[in-house]
């Protein structure tokens, strides 16, 4: 399943949930410098929906706030759902 994503580097505290636009928002509290907020980003939206990390890849976006990231479909049940939810958080 592919998620359009929104991220927000540098926020006080790291939240998944609410949307810009049709994304989904990310915020860290990584600076966006050398890949750091794009990773903590990933470990982010893995953690929201109770996926382990590896199974959160990056599509494409890798130096821009807006990026599209890889979920697998099998890693858990109900992903659907629970992306849903994030989305009308």
């Amino acid at each position: 399943m592919r998620v359009a994503v929104r991220v927000r580097p540098g926020a006080s505290r790291t939240a998944v949930g609410g949307l810009h636009g049709d994304r989904l928002v990310v915020a860290v509290t990584a600076r966006a410098v050398d890949g750091a907020a794009t990773e903590a980003a990933l470990r982010a939206l893995a953690d929201a929906l109770g996926v382990r990390p590896r199974h959160v890849t990056l599509v494409s976006g890798a130096t821009s706030r807006d990026k599209l990231v890889e979920v697998a479909d099998d890693a858990v049940e109900g992903l659907a759902e629970r992306l849903e939810r994030l989305r009308g958080a």
